[in-house]
């Protein structure tokens, strides 16, 4: 039986107020597990990532332009998280699974923004790490620290102001339903509820794409640049294994993610399983945060010597305590 709210869902103009979360349909038997997996994927992705963060803050040796840009990264895997799993937890406890239409805005904002702010990291780190193997000499002043504050901002501008235009054109069109077959709020979803034309907002989403396609295009021609510099040296092979290894890893990870949740939202077959197509929904607001700061903190050698002189000394200090004599 699908979950309805009890209320009007629109004004007395016909205005959707309130959105149903049709999503949770197939959840009714397992909400108690769900919620423990949802509590405890959401305090990992905290912990994983405001370890990584406070070992990049408190380490002056990690004041580097590559170790900034991954606190960051991991500061935006933060701010997704923060957009999706309360209101996911909160809705498994409930009877009713209902948005209201700011609210659905909102959440619309954070996790499309911080999936953006992602990819456009990553590109910031692609040309961190070109500089840093194809011009060795030059990194220092290339890779400043006002250049690297313009680079990290950039990945932030641009990735907000697009979805504040994408937000600005959703939110003037005219809803004729009032239910997202989703688990959170998708703005493919709400276009596809409008009345009327939706050109303006068909037109600025294949402008976005083709900005992020770019992106793409700019990786492969670092790699390409990448790969021809490591081979030609043999410090060049050990700074790309180490450095360039992770992020290859980071960008897959993000990039297959992305990849399954525009096809599905787009282009996902009506004969698919609920259970999987939440899955498909969900899965870049799980992977993403989790695995992005493991890799890195697994890889990199000194962020991993960091996080293990940490935490031996966190234990060291409390053996002491325990033991006074």
């Amino acid at each position: 039986m699908e979950n309805y709210p009890p209320l009007c869902e629109c004004n007395v103009s016909g205005t959707v107020l309130y959105f149903s979360l049709s999503g949770f349909s197939t959840t009714t038997n397992c909400r108690a597990v769900l919620f423990s997996l949802t509590l405890l994927c959401y305090f990992l992705i905290v912990f994983v990532n405001m370890s990584l963060i406070l070992t990049i803050i408190f380490d002056r040796n990690l004041h580097e332009p590559m170790y900034i840009f991954l606190g960051f990264l991991c500061f935006n895997g933060l701010y997704g998280a923060a957009g999706f799993y309360p209101k996911f937890a909160f809705d498994l406890l409930s009877d009713i699974q209902v948005i209201s239409y700011v609210g659905c805005l909102l959440q619309v904002f954070v996790i499309y923004s911080n999936a953006k702010v992602d990819y456009s990291i990553l590109v910031v780190m692609a040309y961190d790490r070109y500089v840093a193997i194809c011009r060795p000499l030059e990194y220092h002043s290339v890779m400043s620290v006002r250049k690297t504050v313009v680079l990290v901002s950039l990945s932030w501008i641009f990735p907000l102001c697009s979805l504040t235009i994408i937000i600005t054109l959703t939110s003037r069109l005219k809803l004729c339903g009032s239910q997202i077959d989703k688990l959170y709020c998708e703005n493919w979803s709400l276009v596809k509820l409008a009345c009327g034309s939706t050109t303006a907002n068909d037109v600025f989403g294949l402008i976005a794409i083709s900005f992020y396609l770019g992106h793409a295009l700019f990786i492969t021609l670092s790699y390409t640049q990448l790969v021809k510099a490591a081979l030609n040296s043999k410090e060049g092979r050990r700074k790309f294994i180490q450095t360039c290894v992770p992020h290859l890893f980071c960008l897959f990870n993000v990039t297959t993610a992305l990849l399954f949740d525009v096809m599905y939202s787009r282009y996902g077959s009506a004969s698919m399983t609920q259970n999987l197509k939440n899955f498909m929904a969900v899965q870049f607001l799980i992977f993403p945060p989790i695995m992005n700061p493991v890799i890195y903190g697994l890889i990199l050698t000194k962020i991993r010597n960091r996080m293990i002189y940490l935490c031996m000394t966190v234990y060291e200090r409390l053996k002491s305590k325990r033991n006074p004599c």
